[in-house]
């Protein structure tokens, strides 16, 4: 009893589940609380179930029936290992209210493991009515059911002692007490017809005892004996069929998931109340039900990012920041560039600018196309920062960015404003000489990694922060930088990883957006191919192609998604520069376990091998390697003492070689698009030809082969980022720090949704403007601060 008057929506699922296979099974799903259990949200939803008796049964049709027992036994399997349950069933009752003649069917049930199959077994007995739901088949002139879900029907009355039937062997006895499932079969049936939510599951935890469970959560929190079987009332349907619920539950419901969206919203766009839609997603009584119910979710993430994002925005233009009006140093060193700026570079640097002179923060976000000229912008905008008297600091997402970015910014600009690396790996005499100088206020722009974000660096004449690469950090770290300064630093975020115009009003709503569209001229085309792996001739080919450039004095990526072969097969390489490969999971497309991962030792290994290679020198480069490593490999690799490198993704952002030509991304149907045109971005910067190999296992006719078509006929990252997003989703696109599996949203679809984000948008602009703080709206607050600080314990979405 205390379990049903205690549970909230912050209760752990340790607390209220016994087993604890599940429980752990759960956690695996990222599933750790009720609220968590509530918004793991089934993907699709089942059509209802008809009713049909056994004569009536069609082949590939699903069906529900009601049926007694008439006999069952257990057996070995001779052929293979496991045992079979086989039950003997007929449907004299269902056939007689229907008028066709009675018919008797097996139900099949295998396992390799016993105790399934006599725990099954120990359910049923003779005389015991089931109500089932499966695909029938037929077997020796049989109808059969393999693998049927079943519901078992409480007897009116107690059983009375009978013999065990059997048709061949003597039947497993069952227990002497049972446990039955529901109370009667009118109320079997409504269960087993009814629309069925299915989930994302594993090996470990079926998508019905996701569905188990969440029922259980919900029953809990309406202070409802989870495990009692509850009849079907009219006043329940609000809440869903399988919660016949009373005034006082229902409203105990209620009081636990209270609503997020304010009533006039709610009411105005016809969405549920929060408690009835996750009644109706995880119990639905019809499809309908289940859209509406979704769509209410849905709208409600729009709501809250969308109020999260213009409450930030509005506390930026109150705040104070440093007025950046000298632009002397930036215009000479636009000045002595050795080329012209392009007409959209020139439009940038003017905004830019004209919001650094004021003296509330800039926010703007600058996308622009690999190669489009994002640093010079970015350079000239600090070099206004320090000519102002104030100080700049640049973060990059990974150290090698960081320290090529240093390397170019000195050279550039190194004889006018100190230029200071700040990094995680640097030895603690350099890294103190650093942080005293930024310390001291002194002008200077810092370049940095995200040592930048610890507390030990400060920077209290901090104008100007850069972004490199925003998808690789989120709001948080955003907030962290503007705590280093007296004042809110401006802020510039930049990204090329190309995100369509809605889905970066979703995402950056609280920035300014400005494009970079035109590419520096001397720029060609980079050649795309798509190589299948088992083509032994065509990768021939690729690797000669590759052995006369290095012959030209060019340079060659090759990229492989892991280390080494033993790593964990989801990507998960337990370093910085792991991929965003699209899936963990075992089985590709086609449902055939996929291959494994190739490994940059093995590649290299591989390559090492080939005559295409005979005498040239390969290097390697991962998340792994020490910090001189990473700078000596890199620096062989520019010189072309190590023309081929073999390198995980840690090479996809800012990398710029001038040399590299040809770049080869083994497993490449294993990426997301954004990320494959990202990584082909790294060749072609010097104005040479370029070429890009995607080495591919996929099979023909497969999605997977599709999003190759897509690279490889397109050049526009608007086009191929708005592809990605439909194919994948906004999570891998964008990274965790902004959406997917450990994001705020789960629901909201950055394309497809874009009128919804839209018309949400509005609607908090208007609440907002009359309450600016949301002091009248308690739960919103709470939501929109759980959304600003990525909390994964947001009920509606983590």
């Amino acid at each position: 009893m205390d379990r049903m008057t205690n549970t909230t929506v912050d209760t752990p699922l340790a607390a209220l589940l016994t087993n604890k296979r599940r429980v752990s099974a759960l956690k695996a799903l990222g599933v750790l609380t009720v609220a968590d259990a509530l918004t793991y949200y089934p993907f699709r939803v089942t059509d209802p179930v008809p009713v049909r008796a056994l004569a009536e049964a069609r082949f590939g049709e699903k069906m529900a029936c009601a049926v007694d027992v008439r006999a069952l036994r257990v057996t070995p399997m001779n052929a293979r290992r496991g045992y079979r349950l086989e039950v003997l069933v007929d449907d004299a009752p269902t056939a007689a209210s229907r008028a066709v003649p009675p018919r008797t069917a097996a139900l099949v049930f295998f396992s390799h493991r016993k105790s399934y199959v006599d725990w099954m077994a120990s359910r049923l007995r003779a005389g015991l009515q089931l109500v089932i739901s499966g695909d029938p088949s037929t077997f020796n002139d049989r109808l059969q059911f393999t693998h049927p879900d079943i519901l078992t029907v409480a007897p009116a009355e107690p059983p009375a002692a009978e013999p065990q039937l059997a048709f061949s062997e003597p039947a497993v006895q069952p227990q002497p007490r049972l446990r039955y499932d529901v109370d009667s079969v009118a109320q079997g049936l409504a269960r087993a017809t009814r629309p069925r939510p299915v989930y994302h599951a594993n090996s470990r935890i079926s998508s019905e005892h996701i569905h188990e469970t969440i029922d259980q959560v919900l029953r809990l929190l309406a202070g409802e004996d989870p495990f009692a079987a509850s009849p079907v009332t009219a006043d329940s349907a609000q809440f869903g069929e399988q919660f016949a619920l009373g005034e006082a539950a229902r409203a105990r419901l209620a009081e636990q998931i209270p609503d997020v969206l304010p009533e006039p919203v709610r009411t105005a766009k016809h969405l549920m109340h929060r408690a009835q839609a996750f009644c109706a997603i995880h119990e639905p009584q019809s499809v309908a039900d289940f859209k509406r119910a979704i769509e209410t979710m849905r709208y409600e993430e729009a709501f809250v990012c969308q109020c999260a994002l213009l409450m930030a925005r509005g506390r930026a233009a109150t705040s104070n920041a440093y007025a950046c009006a000298d632009v002397q140093l930036r215009d000479g060193y636009i000045e002595r560039l050795p080329f012209a700026l392009t007409n959209g570079q020139r439009e940038v640097i003017d905004a830019i600018g004209t919001d650094m002179g004021r003296a509330h923060p800039m926010q703007r976000l600058l996308q622009g196309e690999v190669g489009s000229g994002k640093t010079v912008v970015a350079v000239a905008a600090m070099l206004q920062a320090v000519g102002s008297g104030h100080q700049a600091v640049l973060v990059a997402p990974t150290q090698v960015l960081a320290e090529q970015h240093f390397q170019s910014i000195s050279a550039s600009v190194g004889d006018l404003v100190p230029v200071h690396l700040l990094t995680g790996g640097m030895k603690l005499a350099a890294r103190r000489k650093v942080l005293a100088a930024a310390a001291s206020g002194e002008p200077c722009i810092v370049v940095a990694t995200h040592a930048a974000f610890s507390k030990s660096f400060q920077a209290p004449n901090l104008a100007l922060a850069v972004i490199d690469e925003q998808h690789r950090f989120g709001v948080e770290q955003r907030e962290a930088l503007r705590a280093k300064s007296e004042r809110d630093p401006h802020l510039l975020v930049m990204t090329a990883t190309p995100i369509p115009r809605t889905a970066a009003m979703t995402w950056f709503g609280d920035l300014d957006i400005s494009w970079l569209t035109e590419l520096p001229g001397g720029r060609k085309p980079i050649r795309t191919f798509v190589i299948p792996e088992a083509d032994a001739h065509m990768m021939a080919d690729m690797f000669w192609h590759i052995r006369r450039r290095i012959d030209e004095g060019e340079r060659a990526y090759i990229i492989c998604p892991r280390i080494e072969p033993s790593d964990a097969e989801d990507g998960g390489t337990g370093e910085p520069d792991a991929p965003e490969l699209l899936s963990g999971e075992a089985l590709g497309d086609t449902g055939e376990p996929r291959p494994p991962l190739h490994a940059v030792v093995e590649i290299a290994q591989r390559l090492r091998s080939l005559p295409q290679f005979n005498g040239v020198r390969l290097c390697t480069l991962t998340g792994r390697d020490d910090d001189a490593t990473k700078a000596q490999v890199m620096a062989d690799f520019e010189s072309g003492e190590t023309p081929v490198m073999v390198a995980t993704t840690v090479v996809e952002v800012g990398v710029d070689v001038p040399q590299a030509s040809c770049i080869t991304i083994f497993d490449a149907d294993r990426y997301g698009l954004s990320q494959l045109h990202q990584l082909r971005g790294r060749v072609g910067r010097g104005g040479t030809d370029s070429w890009a190999f995607l080495v591919s296992r996929a099979e023909l006719g497969t999605v997977a082969q599709e999003r190759l078509e897509v690279i490889a006929g397109s050049l526009d990252g608007a086009e191929i980022a708005s592809r990605d997003l439909e194919l994948r989703g906004a999570g891998d696109v964008l990274g965790d720090a902004q959406s997917g599996g450990k994001s705020s949203l789960k629901l909201l679809r950055v394309v497809q949704d874009a009128r919804m984000i839209a018309d949400a948008r509005a609607s908090a602009q208007e609440l907002l403007a009359h309450d600016p703080d949301l002091a009248g709206h308690v739960q919103l607050a709470g939501a929109v601060l759980d959304f600003t600080r990525g909390n994964e314990q947001y009920l509606t979405s983590n």
